[in-house]
């Protein structure tokens, strides 16, 4: 493949800045604003080369954009391998306020959203996406708990994933269905049966953060919060202690209980999983 050829005009215009702001500041502000409309022309002449990249057997999603409103680094790092393997281009949100900002300047062609996000639902967004209409070809829920299908789908989502997310395949698959033949990849196809690893510092990460959250003597919905998050993060790390003691929490909270005893056990566990890394 070429290598991408990024222009030389920033390089002269940084130059002639430099020399108007010793002469003339109005000058040098007016030289910065147009450097800025330049780079910016730039980047998005950038991005329209990428996008009209033909997809290929090898790498099926080449030319696409998937926005992931996950908050969990662990979950996102898992879809960016994927997306790394696929030939796609992804960009991170961690909160529904977040995916809105990037909405109002980005048009990804793919919305993967998480049920369950710091600030609210996802089905909101879902909601929001598939009412406005802006160009996405497939809007994906994805969640820990399997209760959250139809409410992805009745708020609009083409398709619902339970974590664990990691076969390839199968993401390759789901968002391929999604798409009209003129955007699928020409001739046969060798189906992958690999499963991504993420990085287990995302995990880490991810178990750090809900310790934080803890430690910070969490109302009902923030324990709810948790329940939902740690439930997905096991999933996907194949922790059956760990899923089994966020579903736990779940249940006491469904069932109205404070859920104190269950906080409790489950901060024990990710205790442990924090240190078991740092002996590592």
């Amino acid at each position: 493949m070429p290598s991408i050829q990024v222009p030389r005009k920033r390089q002269i215009t940084a130059a002639r800045n430099k020399t108007a702001r010793a002469v003339n500041p109005p000058l040098a502000i007016f030289l910065l604003n147009q450097n800025q409309m330049l780079l910016e022309v730039e980047m998005n002449d950038l991005e329209t080369m990428l996008m009209n990249r033909t997809p290929t057997a090898n790498r099926p999603l080449l030319g696409l954009t998937v926005l992931v409103v996950e908050d969990s680094l662990f979950a996102c790092e898992a879809i960016r391998l994927m997306c790394l393997r696929s030939g796609a281009r992804i960009r991170r949100a961690d909160c529904l306020a977040s995916a809105r900002n990037h909405l109002r300047v980005y048009r990804p062609n793919v919305v993967i959203v998480d049920m369950g996000l710091p600030d609210g639902s996802g089905a909101d967004l879902i909601r929001e996406l598939a009412t406005n209409a802006i160009g996405q070809e497939a809007i994906i829920g994805i969640s820990g708990d399997e209760s959250e299908h139809q409410a992805a789908i009745e708020a609009g989502a083409h398709d619902f994933v339970l974590k664990p997310f990691d076969s390839l395949a199968a993401f390759q698959q789901i968002i391929l269905s999604h798409l009209p033949a003129d955007a699928q990849p020409a001739g046969l196809r060798a189906v992958s049966n690999d499963q991504v690893k993420p990085d287990m510092l995302a995990f880490q990460d991810d178990v750090a953060h809900v310790i934080d959250v803890l430690n910070q003597n969490p109302d009902g919905k923030d324990l709810d919060y948790i329940a939902q998050f740690t439930t997905g993060v096991a999933k996907i790390a194949h922790d059956k202690t760990l899923e089994k003691a966020a579903k736990s929490l779940a249940k006491d909270r469904a069932a109205g209980r404070a859920g104190a005893a269950g906080a409790k056990l489950l901060s024990e566990i990710l205790h442990d999983r924090l240190s078991a890394r740092a002996i590592v």
